[in-house]
């Protein structure tokens, strides 16, 4: 059975995005070892998820970064993003210009345990903030991968709720 991985960059104090979802607060991954991780994870799926935010921000920003002529990380990392099927959970989004994209409008769990029972890789979820906290509340995550930043914003978007164990 496939398993659901979150990949997120988070705050020290648990927020995933500040009070307005900006992430100014994100330092760049330059690490070598971070990098290589985000590479065997990466190719560890062929699948993504995203809720409609995260869909309808990121899909055209890394259309746009892939149809660069940059060479470097960035580039790498959105061909693979673009060629990648993926699939935003909305119930309002009635269509979405993108490169091997669909919209799943049914019901969450359902879906995803579907998703799972298919044959191949793993499956990625990128978020957003309150997608994310949906698939956690659900118990529908299999593996979190979680990239913390060494800075604090004080308040923002979290993705854990209330009594969460993750047992």
């Amino acid at each position: 059975m496939r398993k659901l991985k979150l990949q997120m960059n988070m705050t020290l104090d648990g927020f995933v995005g500040d009070s307005k979802g900006e992430l100014n607060w994100m330092l760049p991954e330059v690490d070598e070892k971070q990098i290589q991780y985000l590479h065997e994870l990466t190719n560890s799926i062929d699948i993504i998820i995203l809720g409609r935010v995260m869909a309808t921000e990121g899909i055209p920003y890394w259309e746009s970064v892939a149809k660069s002529k940059s060479k470097n990380e960035e580039v790498a990392y959105a061909n693979l993003f673009v060629k990648t099927p993926k699939i935003i959970f909305s119930k309002t989004l009635k269509s979405f210009e993108g490169e091997n994209t669909s919209i799943e409008k049914g019901n969450l769990k359902k879906a995803i345990s579907q998703l799972k029972a298919e044959p191949g890789k793993d499956i990625m979820v990128y978020g957003g903030a309150r997608f994310v906290l949906s698939l956690i509340e659900q118990n529908l995550i299999d593996e979190l991968h979680l990239f913390v930043h060494p800075v604090a914003i004080g308040n923002g978007l979290p993705i854990f709720g209330k009594n969460l164990s993750l047992n």
